[in-house]
């Protein structure tokens, strides 16, 4: 398979990074209750900076593939430095992109503390209204994943206390999966909601490599069988599962090491009300840092959900999700799509009949 590599230009003008815009620097708007979501879309400011903040300088830190990113170093009123993460992106969507991040961070921040860098306020630049950024709290991360214990307790924590406010699956405001928004639409069932995200993403892998006869039965077989025989029973005959609110993109990138408590912490949300497994699907192949042990261990905290016999399946099913998203994102490329329809075949060739059908529990499946 080839080796993927992003050779892609960044469309958003590094201008944007090199000085600190009037808005950035604002302090508008008090911060409202989290039952009010909708303030985080509708309103540019949550806090800003400190009042009496001084801007050192901005400087380009970490990488990303459609967003600006900087450090800013500022002195505060009490004479103390302080570092400030700024991101930033353009257009309609960049704009969606940043108030979106701001819910999922404060989301997950009100529920583990310590477990994200504080969100700060999101807003269009004084400067130019098509520029959009992201502000949050810097922290010294190391280039390392973080250590396995630590990482799944904080984020079965998470899941534990994160119940969805109306009981269903989805989101309030469309979050970002890459560059696109991803289906959040309030669902009643898992399976639902679940099949519509992932119709979503194959459509995408489609558009960017074009239309597979192979593919294209196997996807059709995947939604009517596959899908519902692995999910469904979820639901029912007396299980039972809960909508969390989970990160939604969690693997080696989107994590580190806070150097100063040596704790995990994890950015880039993209969060949904999902099964928490869900979480999981970025740390089972290979090719991710973050892989089985974890996996294990996040178990010791949060229990696999019944029937526990179908897990396996289960996060195939749900790799087949995030490996769809990373073939979308670099067309011509056919790694990816090799690897999901190995995945689809192998499911689809286990479950023919769907939830009416018997299957054998024999059988593995090689994630690469």
């Amino acid at each position: 398979m080839g080796e993927v590599i992003w050779d892609k230009p960044n469309e958003v003008p590094e201008w944007v990074i090199e000085k600190v815009d009037n808005n950035v620097l604002a302090s508008q708007l008090p911060r409202k209750p989290l039952s009010e979501i909708e303030f985080f879309a509708h309103y540019s400011v949550l806090t800003g900076l400190p009042p009496g903040t001084q801007v050192v300088g901005i400087y380009p830190h970490g990488a990303s593939y459609w967003t600006r990113t900087a450090a800013i170093r500022t002195r505060q009123a009490d004479g103390e430095p302080r570092t400030f993460f700024l991101k930033v992106s353009h257009h309609e969507s960049g704009k969606n992109m940043m108030s979106s991040e701001l819910v999922s961070m404060t989301l997950i921040r009100d529920t583990v503390p310590d477990l994200v860098p504080l969100p700060i306020s999101w807003g269009a630049y004084a400067a130019n209204s098509d520029i959009h950024f992201y502000l949050c709290s810097f922290h010294d991360m190391t280039n390392d994943i973080p250590e396995v214990q630590p990482l799944t307790a904080k984020i079965a924590e998470l899941h534990k206390k994160s119940l969805s406010p109306n009981g269903k699956y989805g989101f309030s405001v469309p979050t970002y999966q890459s560059k696109w928004p991803q289906p959040v639409e309030w669902k009643d069932s898992w399976e639902e909601f679940f099949l519509l995200s992932l119709k979503w993403v194959l459509g995408k892998e489609e558009e960017s490599q074009g239309y597979d006869a192979e593919l294209g039965q196997l996807k059709e077989a995947l939604f009517e069988k596959v899908v519902p025989r692995l999910l469904r029973p979820l639901e029912t005959g007396g299980n039972h599962i809960e909508p969390r609110l989970v990160h939604g993109d969690l693997w080696d990138d989107n994590c580190s090491t806070d150097v100063a408590t040596n704790m995990p912490i994890i950015f880039d949300a993209t969060s949904i009300y999902a099964h928490n497994e869900y979480e999981l699907a970025p740390w089972r192949p290979p090719r991710h840092k973050i892989g089985k042990p974890y996996i294990k261990a996040y178990f010791r905290d949060f229990p696999v959900s019944a029937p526990e016999s179908d897990f396996d399946d289960r996060l195939t099913l749900y790799c087949i999700r995030f490996d769809s998203l990373s073939s979308a994102l670099y067309p011509g490329n056919l790694r990816f799509r090799n690897i999901i329809k190995e995945k689809i075949r192998f499911l689809v060739e286990k479950f023919p009949n769907g939830c009416e059908g018997t299957h054998s529990r024999k059988g593995s499946i090689s994630y690469t």
